[in-house]
């Protein structure tokens, strides 16, 4: 993984317009027309749980190299201290922290990602707790960590502001959050294009999410780089029922979504952004 550029602190200021409404109004063209949406034979929403698990893996072995939102993590954790991980998944953005945290708590509302997390942490010796919900629903049954990590969660979140509050009050020493640079399903928009004939939204984007925190008045780091594509390693069968089930297409039409995952996409990295600002927890 390499930076694009050294990180650097901006204060960001919103000029015309509100940057949250925004961000809610961005992503709420993402809904999926009720007529497709009537035609899925199964949920075209969640993430599979192996992918996340095998993420987590590969995030803590001993040849990985630590990320740019790693490093801003361990740059306020003392030895022995504690770690928040919203939206946990397998722990990826978490456990690469232990040590020289000693607990981390995941949050998540998916049982199997939290039992994923859970098993990875047990089998490295970490303390850990989970918590199964939404956030900021739960936050009063989290205590406060000196660090809060978030990746990978943002661009499920129509409402940033309450989000991202809540982030800042458990964090004693700072939050770090990881997003792509674009909103990570706009790399199917070809597949909408050919099977539905529907052209689908681009945004928001990393840096609207910068200017919400700016309109909050938060100073906030960023830094932008590059890792793997988060598929590179997973069996090429997955991906196809991943694109299938997103597309709200039937098992039989697999082979269509293979043929056209060939014919469409290119391996290469995945643009990434790392945001960081301090904590308010006492």
């Amino acid at each position: 993984m390499r930076p694009l550029r050294e990180g650097t602190i901006v204060t960001v200021t919103s000029i015309s317009g509100t940057p949250a409404r925004r961000w809610a109004g961005s992503l709420a063209a993402w809904a999926i027309p009720p007529e497709i949406l009537a035609q899925a034979p199964e949920t075209p929403w969640g993430c599979p749980t192996g992918l996340f698990a095998r993420s987590a893996e590969e995030a803590v072995a001993p040849s990985a190299e630590l990320s740019p939102t790693a490093r801003r993590a361990l740059e306020m954790l003392p030895d022995g201290g504690s770690v928040l991980d919203v939206g946990v998944g397998g722990g990826a953005a978490s456990l690469p922290l232990a040590p020289p945290a000693a607990f981390i708590t995941g949050v998540d509302q998916s049982p199997a990602m939290l039992e994923a997390f859970a098993g990875l942490a047990e089998r490295r010796g970490v303390g850990h707790a989970e918590v199964q919900g939404t956030w900021p629903e739960v936050e009063n049954k989290v205590e406060p960590a000196d660090v809060v990590v978030c990746a990978h969660v943002l661009y499920n979140v129509s409402d940033l502001e309450p989000f991202v509050t809540g982030l800042t009050d458990k964090a004693r020493r700072r939050i770090v959050v990881e997003l792509t640079a674009a909103h990570p399903q706009a790399h199917l928009n070809p597949l909408w294009r050919r099977f539905h004939g529907l052209e689908r939204p681009t945004g928001p984007t990393a840096d609207d999410a910068l200017k919400v925190l700016g309109e909050m008045g938060l100073e906030a780091g960023i830094e932008r780089w590059q890792a793997p594509g988060r598929w590179e390693s997973a069996p090429p069968e997955e991906l196809v029922t991943y694109a299938r089930r997103r597309l709200c297409l039937p098992p039989e039409r697999e082979p269509e979504v293979a043929v056209a995952l060939d014919e469409l996409f290119e391996p290469g990295p995945r643009q990434l952004v790392t945001l960081w600002w301090p904590g308010t927890a006492g």
